[in-house]
């Protein structure tokens, strides 16, 4: 389950790099349709489970194990990177799950979140769906850019 989920991981640095409306948009366009579908087999597992909760907590589990595997291996993940990737769940693994559509979507997304503030340190952090962090974007600020 989760086969090469810690790949959507691999354009992170792109990605977050001068973040803009234009760019979010077309970021995540590109992201839910390279990495997608790890995302629907998450909330599909939740889905199918009779105990839901523990479902989403086993997935959470799985997906913080295959990013310590790809980014700490048998140390640490350092500081930096830590908050590179919790930016990233924030502005695009977050708002991809949510974006699945599953009645089991946020209670994925919970516990993923739950699990990645337990598991990582520094990292106790909240998300929004993909609609509030775009509507957050200004396309000028201060009219400079």
């Amino acid at each position: 389950m989760l086969e090469g989920a810690e790949k959507i991981f691999d354009q992170m640095k792109p990605m977050m790099k001068k973040l803009k409306k234009a760019s979010y948009e077309q970021n995540m366009e590109g992201f839910r349709r390279e990495n997608g579908h790890y995302f629907r087999e998450m909330v599909d597992y939740v889905e199918e489970a009779g105990k839901k909760e523990e479902a989403a907590k086993e997935i959470a589990v799985l997906f913080a194990d295959k990013v310590e595997e790809k980014f700490g291996g048998k140390k640490k993940i350092s500081g930096i990177m830590q908050t590179d990737l919790n930016f990233f769940m924030i502005y695009y693994v977050f708002p991809a799950i949510l974006l699945t559509g599953s009645d089991c979507a946020k209670m994925t997304a919970d516990a993923v979140c739950t699990e990645w503030g337990n598991r990582f340190k520094d990292s106790k952090i909240n998300y929004a769906d993909y609609d509030t962090i775009y509507k957050g974007f200004r396309e000028k600020v201060f009219g400079i850019f």
